[in-house]
């Protein structure tokens, strides 16, 4: 794949499982509510806010479609940036 991909959480859906956590730590993180949130990189701040989007590092790409498909929670969002057209989740 070499469309670049963004990443969100809809946040109310997440079951706090923390398979994204381990597929994709970097681009993944729990709150201090066990909600995951996504950041664009792995010191950087979370990103909180409802249909926030992160980018994914073409390194990661292939970890975040595995958690957006293993996710019991099926909250999480993978779309390519040039069309938005989803390619994992729910709406895939």
């Amino acid at each position: 794949m070499s469309d670049e991909v963004r990443v969100w959480i809809e946040h109310n859906l997440c079951t706090g499982d923390g398979l994204c956590v381990q597929y994709a730590p970097d681009v993944f993180q729990f709150d201090d509510e066990g909600v995951a949130h996504v950041k664009n990189d792995p010191d950087g701040p979370l990103l909180t806010e409802e249909g926030a989007s992160a980018n994914v590092p073409e390194s990661l790409r292939l970890d975040v479609i595995d958690a957006a498909d293993g996710c019991p929670g099926n909250c999480i969002h993978v779309a390519r940036v040039s069309d938005g057209v989803e390619i994992a989740g729910p709406n895939a």
